[in-house]
């Protein structure tokens, strides 16, 4: 972005919400800092001003930036958070051997992908049970990170596709680099804004056709509707 004479790398900070019935909507997007938790906290804050209903907000879905979770639950006191399975499965695998990485992953993917919250935490224990020794940095980096992993199961199993991951946000940054990259330099912030805004609204109306949720009729606020 080009900022007064010089040419800068700059973030932006995205919010994507998801409303009752299933849409997802870019709620707010600001240049920033993404590793500060004060940013953050000052992002939230607008949100709330501008109308957001924070006791409304029942879950935050992250990969993981620092401070971020700790600023959603001060502002978001009723929400719970979902940590990131991809972003966590490869925060572990980076302290994995090249040997063990295969059966590893195979072992977090059985996790992750158990049939029930107790199945999972079994999986995870014999997960303990068998790396602790040799891999005891591995096992702390999941130890530490479990918990929040396992949010979804609270949830419909309808719903549970889409909440294992933060895809849905990725989806978009994705796009915005695609478009953004073969600019090489953005003439300043509000150039930025606008052409990420253009993005944003596009990928929302393609999402009023795609819900969020695998079996879009199957998901239970769909029975509190009337058609």
């Amino acid at each position: 972005m080009r900022v007064a004479s010089e040419i800068s790398n700059i973030s932006v900070l995205v919010v994507v919400g998801v409303t009752d019935i299933g849409h997802k909507m870019v709620l707010k997007m600001q240049s920033g800092d993404k590793e500060s938790a004060s940013t953050w906290r000052q992002f939230f804050k607008d949100l709330k001003r501008r109308g957001l209903n924070a006791s409304s907000m029942e879950l935050g879905m992250i990969d993981g930036l620092s401070g971020l979770e700790k600023v959603i639950k001060e502002e978001f006191t009723k929400a719970k958070i979902q940590r990131c399975q991809v972003h966590v499965a490869r925060n572990v695998l980076c302290k994995v051997p090249r040997k063990q990485k295969q059966e590893v992953a195979d072992d977090l993917r059985s996790i992750f992908h158990a049939g029930s919250k107790k199945k999972a935490w079994k999986l995870f224990y014999d997960f303990e049970k068998k790396w602790e020794k040799d891999l005891s940095s591995a096992v702390k980096s999941l130890r530490y990170s479990i918990g929040r992993c396992l949010i979804f199961f609270d949830y419909p199993e309808e719903e549970r596709i889409s909440l294992r991951t933060t895809n849905v946000i990725e989806r978009l940054n994705k796009e915005f680099k695609r478009r953004t990259k073969t600019m090489e330099i953005v003439a300043g912030e509000n150039a930025c804004y606008r052409l990420m805004a253009f993005i944003a609204l596009k990928m929302e109306v393609h999402g009023r056709s795609n819900s969020a949720g695998k079996v879009r009729k199957n998901l239970p606020f769909y029975n509190k509707l009337e058609f």
